[in-house]
């Protein structure tokens, strides 16, 4: 957490994923998170919420803070913002970013990311194993990228429309 003086708004996202597609939208946007006064933080996991909260909310740095969390760990970050005192200012994807970004993008969109990443051929491997191939595609979709959370939330963000942005996503860009 070193490294974050100067800053109003702090937006706690579980992971380096979620982080990545915040900056990757907002540049794509336009909105320069830093000239606005807000930092994306990426937690380690919804269970680390807590300590951020206290660190960088009220009774710490003193900033405004907005979340960004997965419908599972939807709870964590309920505890953590009541217990600060703190409004219900976090947005929740449905079931997670990769989701939220897999509907937005449809099925052929996130085919054509990973194509785009050279890895056609790996996802039509992995789409033909047993394990896999009874699953609906958004499913396959989504097991595929699980490795790779990081550099496919960076691919999908930037292909995706700006017109088309997930809720919770356009929320968070707001925010800043």
């Amino acid at each position: 957490m070193e490294g974050l003086n100067g800053f109003d708004v702090a937006i706690l996202v579980e992971g380096e994923s979620d982080r990545a597609a915040l900056v990757t939208l907002a540049e794509r946007l336009g909105v320069d998170p830093a000239a606005r006064g807000a930092v994306i933080v990426p937690m380690g996991g919804a269970t680390n919420i807590s300590r951020f909260v206290t660190r960088l909310g009220p009774r710490g740095a003193g900033a405004r803070l907005v979340g960004l969390c997965d419908a599972g760990e939807e709870r964590h970050f309920d505890r953590a913002f009541a217990q600060a005192g703190l409004g219900r200012d976090f947005h929740v994807c449905v079931a997670d970013l990769e989701d939220e970004l897999i509907r937005a993008l449809g099925v052929a969109g996130v085919e054509r990311v990973i194509a785009g990443q050279g890895r056609e051929r790996s996802l039509w491997t992995y789409r033909r194993q047993p394990a896999h191939r009874s699953r609906p595609a958004d499913r396959q979709l989504h097991g595929f990228m699980s490795n790779e959370k990081e550099r496919y939330a960076r691919a999908m963000a930037r292909a995706l429309d700006p017109d088309r942005v997930p809720e919770p996503l356009a929320a968070i860009l707001t925010a800043m």
